[in-house]
């Protein structure tokens, strides 16, 4: 989408409203928003029947009609282009009779803005592209020669032909005479044999999905279409069955609905994890402050525990992030064989001697680029759980090998792309699981172990991690036969190695610093905290104050910490104003957000740094020091 013009409907009888959103769509970075307008109900039908635009806003209140009417208007007649309904503060009955009808998205007008707004237009496309994408690959399935069935009367083949050879793995001659209920069917299905047989009498026709079998045991799924045949006199003479095999483009439909699934949660996850970060960053901020004010035995006895446990609070925050967004982390290239060394031997130190541990990697094992610490996290948690699901004993193994994916895997698992990847498998021969917590596994806080004894957070983990390198992880399980994980990440070349050193905390030369947070106790830790180690501070609730301080004290302000998200003006447009001010001013930003989201709409701005909440002291004022001493004046 960085290239592509995007065509906007918006149908709304407030001009002003049309306005601000014009203005809003044409601040947008990387695409461009061609932005139309129509005032009324019935422009709107006209104009939406042309299907000249890739997505409409529809304003609820029209006048007489209204913009649910309109929606479901539009559906009706076909519209495909995704639809998003404006709505008023609290008008759930609305919101939910909206989505039922077809709506993309709907958005409160009482509290929208321009990065929400820009945000809902770019899912709802990228949602459409997917579907068009599902569909188009299914429908290659249908390309492939159909399976022709003639069965008799009395439930004997009389012909079979290639088509079904190939689908079946049943011969001609193996299959002609027989029964075909016996072939290619299991005993589940015999109520759904009668209701054929019953439709048959009726309207001599029946189509639906059936589960078969093929002659290796091998489950499938075909679109079945039944037609009673009769002859000259109109009597019933045999059945003609033509079956299309829909196995792929059922597990195709899975995978969607499963990542559409994990999608919503990692957005509601997002959310709630940038709140929880805005409360936890004043108070790990406040009490380290006060752990070296504070000398006293019971300040000092009870001020630890509010650290460590405000710290606990952002790591399980950043657990959450992990699924959602992802994780960031220093990347370099190395072998996987070293990991699975370290947790083989941490494996057999730790786990009952019930457990054998036995490990394969190849010996031509590429390289993966990645962070060593979040692929042993990885390894660990799928190697924990499998521990855990062996109560008895049994056997974990782990192995690795190359794997190059072609196009046409590519286009059968959706999260992955041809090329070369690192297969590392992790098994056990544990308790296994049914397909309906199969479905689950990866949701934050899911979890099938007794209360206290897990948050649900692992498995969401690993695939935050996974994703934020790349890769994508296949899962197999079946009751009683055990449990196999497999995480692919992608394959490089060569092998690095680095370590990481702490650092002191360092101290400022009086360099006055402009703190911009909507929230009232991160600002005031953070000035707290600045002013401990000799900087100067000057803050700002919301990016229209921070313009109006940097233009007071443009001359003396060395730096500016800004937090993304605000209400009224957000972190980027403000970034962008003072930029114009002057383009030389050095900026961190921050955000309780994932780090893969901090460069949304950055693309034509320029920060020194950025910052997740919940920071550190120690953090912040490494990073400020790293960013004043880029153009070193007395560092």
């Amino acid at each position: 989408m960085d290239t592509e013009r995007v065509k906007v409907l918006l149908v709304d009888d407030d001009e002003d409203d049309y306005v601000l959103t014009r203005d809003w769509l044409a601040a947008a970075q990387g695409t461009t928003f061609d932005l139309d307008w129509v005032s009324s109900y019935d422009e709107a039908i006209a104009t939406i029947a042309q299907c000249q635009h890739d997505i409409y806003l529809l304003d609820y209140r029209l006048g007489d009609r209204n913009g649910l009417e309109l929606l479901q208007a539009a559906v009706a007649e076909g519209c495909a282009a995704p639809i998003i309904l404006l709505t008023g503060k609290g008008d759930r009955e609305i919101d939910i009779e909206a989505m039922k009808a077809g709506a993309a998205d709907y958005l409160e007008k009482t509290q929208l803005s321009a990065p929400l707004l820009e945000r809902s237009i770019r899912y709802a496309l990228e949602r459409q592209h997917t579907q068009q994408q599902i569909r188009a690959q299914a429908e290659l399935l249908n390309v492939a020669t159909d399976a022709i069935i003639v069965r008799s009367l009395d439930d004997k083949v009389l012909y079979w032909n290639k088509g079904a050879e190939r689908l079946y793995g049943w011969q001609a001659q193996e299959a002609i005479g027989r029964n075909p209920n016996l072939l290619i069917y299991n005993e589940s299905l015999v109520d759904q044999l009668l209701e054929i047989h019953t439709a048959l009498e009726q309207t001599d026709t029946w189509q639906g999905e059936l589960h078969q079998v093929t002659k290796n045991e091998k489950p499938i799924v075909v679109y079945s279409r039944w037609t009673l045949v009769r002859d000259r006199q109109a009597q019933p003479k045999s059945i003609l069955v033509v079956n299309t095999d829909i196995t792929e483009k059922k597990l195709l439909e899975a995978q969607f609905l499963r990542a559409q699934r994990l999608e919503s949660i990692g957005t509601l996850a997002s959310g709630i994890a940038h709140d929880l970060n805005n409360v936890l960053a004043p108070i790990l901020m406040t009490a380290q402050l006060l752990e070296s004010q504070m000398h006293d035995e019971r300040s000092q006895r009870l001020l630890p525990i509010v650290v460590t446990n405000a710290k606990r609070g952002a790591a399980l925050v950043k657990q959450v992030l992990s699924f959602a967004r992802g994780l960031e982390g220093t990347y370099t290239n190395l072998q996987i064989k070293h990991l699975i060394s370290e947790i083989r031997q941490i494996a057999k130190q730790t786990f009952p001697k019930s457990i054998e541990v036995q490990t394969n990697i190849a010996s031509n094992l590429w390289s993966v680029s990645g962070d060593a610490t979040q692929l042993h996290q990885v390894l660990m948690n799928l190697c924990v759980n499998a521990r855990d699901a062996m109560p008895n004993g049994g056997t974990l193994t782990i192995s690795a090998e190359n794997f190059t994916a072609d196009e046409h895997y590519a286009r059968m698992n959706l999260e992955a792309k041809a090329g070369s990847y690192i297969v590392v498998t992790v098994r056990d021969t544990g308790q296994g699981m049914s397909l309906e917590t199969q479905e689950r596994i990866f949701e934050p806080f899911f979890t099938t172990k007794e209360l206290g004894k897990g948050t649900g957070l692992g498995l969401s983990t690993v695939m935050g991690i996974v994703k934020g390198h790349n890769g994508f992880i296949q899962v197999w399980s079946e009751l009683g036969r055990g449990t196999e994980f497999q995480v692919y990440l992608p394959a490089v070349a060569v092998v690095e190695y680095y370590r990481q050193t702490e650092q002191d905390t360092p101290y400022g030369n009086g360099e006055l610093i402009l703190v911009v947070d909507d929230e009232a106790g991160v600002r005031e830790a953070t000035k707290t905290s600045l002013e401990t180690f000799n900087y100067k501070v000057v803050t700002a609730s919301d990016g229209i104050e921070a313009i109006a301080t940097y233009a007071e004290h443009r001359d003396r302000i060395d730096l500016i910490l800004i937090d993304m998200l605000m209400p009224a003006m957000d972190g980027i447009t403000t970034i962008r104003t003072i930029q114009k001010l002057n383009p030389q001013t050095k900026i961190i930003a921050t955000s309780g957000l994932a780090a893969q989201d901090k460069f949304h709409g950055m693309t034509d701005i320029e920060v020194q740094a950025f910052l997740a909440k919940p920071y550190t002291a120690q953090e912040l004022l490494q990073t400020m020091k790293q960013v004043l001493c880029s153009q070193p004046v007395g560092c």
